[in-house]
């Protein structure tokens, strides 16, 4: 059934004519007759008579009518909403982190966004690093927030925030009074590690390199518990710097850099090359990167 068909129905039936409703509608009158025989063979029924010089509805025109009314309606309804969000972006859109970005990075962008388009909803999925890969590439949510390198060719990467990893100590540790230390002397106080995941492996990985065995004093799934714990004077670890800047101000503990090694955290918001973004999709990345998102490869 075509909508033409319904608005063609609707016109002979305000104008009880053929030929004023293909004047109203700027069509030849073959063509109204034609429509009207493709509408009523869908349906299986005469809606209109012709005789005394006007047209009429049968009853099962009557009957139909309303509901062509009804459809219409709904028609230039959708026309105007989906308008609207040409204009005005609306709909929902997920973004997978782990805990320490959506605590600390997420809030920041989500502020920006939504001054600007608070009709679209917004939700995080807490998820570790490899988790949210591979929600993105299942399509699962529409971007996610990692830690850099990325190397997917299947997946969009840009540079949105850009921190590094520092040592964190109370405020009354013994090293507290420095502002940078060696890995030698470090290795030589209880050390609260990520129990697992890529920043575990790097710190395996610096420790090795010197032929050094650090002091686990605790292996830990959360940079939240591991903040707490460090507060509580039970250890000290590495956490990224915005993570502690609250405290850092306090003067509740003091960060220091490792001489010789670097440990840049920057965070990349990744998203799936071939799949088009939404409207809202769309502007969440500009506002997100400052870039205008390619078109997806196909």
């Amino acid at each position: 059934m075509d909508f033409d068909h319904l608005k063609t129905f609707l016109e002979v039936s305000r104008q009880k004519s053929f030929s004023r409703a293909a004047e109203k509608l700027l069509v030849t009158q073959p063509s109204i007759s034609a429509q009207i025989r493709s509408l009523e063979a869908s349906l299986g029924h005469r809606l209109l008579e012709r005789g005394g010089g006007k047209v009429t509805l049968t009853a099962a025109g009557r009957v139909f009518e309303p509901f062509a009314e009804e459809s219409l309606s709904r028609l230039n309804h959708i026309l105007l909403t989906i308008g609207d969000l040409e204009r005005s972006p609306r709909g929902t859109l997920t973004v997978s982190a782990n805990d320490s970005t959506a605590l600390y990075v997420l809030p920041i962008f989500f502020s920006k966004f939504k001054r600007q388009y608070s009709r679209v909803a917004l939700n995080i999925v807490r998820a570790e690093r490899t988790k949210t890969i591979e929600s993105v590439l299942n399509r699962e949510v529409d971007f996610g927030v990692v830690s850099l390198p990325v190397r997917d060719s299947r997946l969009h990467v840009e540079t949105i925030h850009k921190d590094e990893l520092v040592l964190v100590v109370p405020a009354k540790h013994p090293l507290a009074a420095e502002s940078s230390v060696t890995l030698e002397k470090l290795a030589r106080y209880s050390l609260l590690v990520p129990s697992q995941g890529r920043r575990r492996e790097h710190l395996d990985n610096l420790f090795a390199e010197r032929k050094l065995t650090p002091k686990i004093g605790m292996e830990l799934d959360s940079n939240e518990l591991m903040k707490r714990l460090i507060l509580a004077e039970i250890g000290i670890g590495f956490l990224p710097r915005i993570n502690v800047l609250a405290e850092l101000r306090a003067e509740q503990v003091k960060a220091l850099t490792i001489e010789g090694v670097e440990l840049p955290r920057d965070l990349g918001l990744i998203s799936h090359k071939h799949r088009a973004l939404s409207r809202a999709g769309n502007v969440f990345f500009t506002v997100a990167t400052g870039l205008v998102r390619p078109n997806p490869d196909e």
